[in-house]
């Protein structure tokens, strides 16, 4: 079937499509344009301006088919895309939500697909970790060590499995049912979180609702960072959220990288003056823990490039971890033009 975007006249829409926005003239129009052109299930597309002072809202309103609503006041407790996202539920008309990221783009009948998924498999949320689009050397080094972690940290298959306690979601693509999403927003540990994703999918978890999660380059993509400083803000706000142990795994993270390039020096120096058994020791010391963490990288789906030269960027993972983690305990993240203090953080896991 031939769909489109709600006409108001008609009945209410299967999805409701949400994007919370908050100065993101860059990539608006690019997700919003991909979101237009969907077809197979009836849906609405609502970009909620949070506060925008660029030109957000007026790319928002020059796109047909798409309702801009602006967020309601940010009260206390509450974190700004919570805000956002609980505002856009309230305009929403759906069965389902779709919250989306401005950053995103969503491929031909990604969304009907995503609908059918969810269910078919019966969840109350389903989520999709999108293709990541990175540029330059540095940030697809350091961007594949981290989703790697991630990987590790929260296993599609145990976040599926409804008697693992560990739940994930990502939030740039969020399909809920807009009753149960409606159920937990306001609760204090969902409404104030920075990791509003990961919260919404614990709070469904732990109340019975089964979840699912899973890589979905067949679905979407993302270019999360288009510069340094936007990765470093972007991970100091969510690292120490995201991995409960970020000071250990910032030194576990450093350690593996002294060991492995130290390893290789050493064994050049050992083989320049003629110990071959301990050049041999070290050689192989070295390598195995490459092995080791090329393997573990590459559940991260990056590029061969990106995963071969993911160990030189390890000391860049670890010092955001530490800065995450320090930023957390002082209460001086910043996101957006807002500080967050020590109450939105939340647990992970």
């Amino acid at each position: 079937m031939m769909t489109t975007p709600v006409d108001p006249a008609k009945s209410s829409p299967e999805v409701s499509v949400v994007v919370p926005a908050r100065n993101e003239e860059a990539s608006l129009a690019a997700c919003l344009e991909s979101l237009v052109a969907q077809e197979g299930v009836h849906f609405e597309t609502i970009v909620v301006d949070d506060g925008s002072t660029d030109h957000t809202r007026d790319i928002a309103q020059s796109i047909a088919g798409v309702k801009v609503i602006e967020a309601r006041p940010l009260y206390p407790g509450w974190s700004g895309k919570s805000n956002a996202m609980f505002s856009g539920a309230q305009h929403a008309r759906g069965k389902w939500l779709l919250f989306t990221d401005a950053d995103t783009v969503h491929k031909s009948g990604s969304l009907a697909r995503s609908l059918e998924e969810a269910e078919r498999f019966g969840v109350a949320l389903l989520s999709y970790s999108p293709e990541q689009e990175v540029r330059g050397f540095w940030a697809n080094a350091v961007m594949a060590v981290i989703f790697s972690d991630l990987a590790c940290t929260y296993r599609p298959k145990d976040v599926c499995d409804p008697a693992k306690a560990v739940a994930a979601a990502n939030g740039q693509y969020m399909l809920i049912l807009r009753d149960k999403y409606l159920e937990f927003a306001e609760c204090a540990d969902v409404r104030a979180s920075l990791l509003e994703d990961v919260a919404v999918a614990k709070a469904l978890k732990q109340s019975g609702n089964p979840i699912r999660f899973r890589l979905g380059a067949d679905a979407v993509r993302t270019r999360m960072y288009r510069n340094f400083a936007e990765l470093r803000d972007g991970w100091t706000k969510n690292l120490a959220l995201l991995f409960r142990n970020s000071g250990r795994l910032a030194f576990e993270r450093l350690f593996e990288f002294v060991a492995i390039i130290g390893g290789a020096a050493s064994t050049v120096v050992l083989f320049a003056h003629e110990q071959i058994v301990l050049a041999i020791l070290a050689a192989a010391v070295a390598s195995g823990l490459y092995t080791s963490s090329f393997i573990r990288v590459r559940r991260a789906h990056f590029g061969w490039r990106a995963t071969l030269s993911a160990v030189f960027a390890l000391p860049l993972f670890s010092w955001l971890l530490l800065r995450s983690r320090r930023a957390h305990q002082r209460g001086e993240v910043m996101w957006k033009g807002r500080t967050y203090d020590a109450q939105s953080r939340s647990l992970a896991g």
